[in-house]
């Protein structure tokens, strides 16, 4: 059976792992190298089970433990292409790394997991999720860095059975906090993050179709709480009588429950 866990999520660094028999791979790594290799190692996961690391996009809290980890380790690295050119051109992976360019909704496989990459909208030189397709037939996706869940993001999502997906934001407190106006109006922008809100009227959408698990991920320290984030998602499923789908929220800094991944 395939598993789905978070190392650590937030607006301060998020890394993600799945895993599907003998194969291991990391959606993003966005803390110390430090502190990645010490959760792989509190999970007892070795990093020669480690087939490959897929980056969404280049922005430092997905990226910032990859130069180190790379210079000691020679696992494979994929993302979009113009993500690929700008971590290249900024120097943040090694020359040697061994990259691996992605093509929006074309499969390709790491170890058993078929993985598939979908285009989000996010202020970054690209920016993806992705969907896996496991060697027992289930799915899940992982879409952690999107102003808006298109159509197509929503194709991508809509038979996973596990849904890993942003809740950044709670409105209230963004438009109440500190950030300055240009900030606030980025972060709510449709290249920005997506709010509690529209996480979870795209879980009720999901949910209404079949009983799935949900993850909220990359929650902003400033911005939002685990507890408002499940509140507004869980209330609004329980506005639409939806009580047999899941919902978490995953922690900062610490590793998050493991999930299996359901079949059907």
């Amino acid at each position: 059976m395939a598993v789905f866990q978070t190392l650590y999520s937030g607006s301060s660094g998020n890394c993600s792992m799945l895993r599907d028999g003998g194969s291991t791979v990391l959606v993003d790594m966005g803390k110390s190298c430090k502190i990645t290799l010490n959760a792989l190692k509190d999970l007892g996961v070795p990093i020669s089970s480690i087939d490959g690391i897929l980056i969404t996009h280049e922005h430092s809290d997905h990226v910032s433990g990859l130069m180190t980890f790379l210079k000691h380790y020679d696992v494979p690295l994929y993302s979009d292409a113009k993500t690929l050119g700008r971590l290249r051109a900024t120097d943040l992976i090694p020359d040697k790394t061994r990259i691996v360019p992605v093509h929006e909704r074309e499969q390709f496989r790491i170890g058993e997991m078929m993985v598939e990459s979908f285009r989000t909208d996010h202020d970054s030189v690209a920016c993806v999720g992705y969907r896996f397709t496991f060697s027992d037939g289930s799915r899940a996706a992982v879409a952690t860095d999107l102003g808006r869940v298109t159509d197509s993001v929503f194709d991508a999502l809509s038979d996973c059975s596990l849904v890993a997906l942003e809740a950044n934001y709670d409105d209230a407190m963004l438009q109440m906090g500190p950030y300055p106006m240009y900030l606030k109006e980025r972060i709510a922008s449709d290249n920005g993050h997506l709010s509690n809100l529209d996480c979870a009227e795209t879980l009720v959408k999901l949910a209404k179709t079949a009983d799935r698990d949900f993850v909220l991920m990359h929650l902003s320290q400033e911005n939002n709480t685990p507890e408002i984030a499940l509140t507004t998602c869980l209330g609004m499923l329980e506005n639409y009588g939806i009580t047999r789908s899941t919902v978490i929220a995953a922690p900062r800094h610490t590793i998050g429950e493991k999930i299996n991944i359901r079949v059907g």
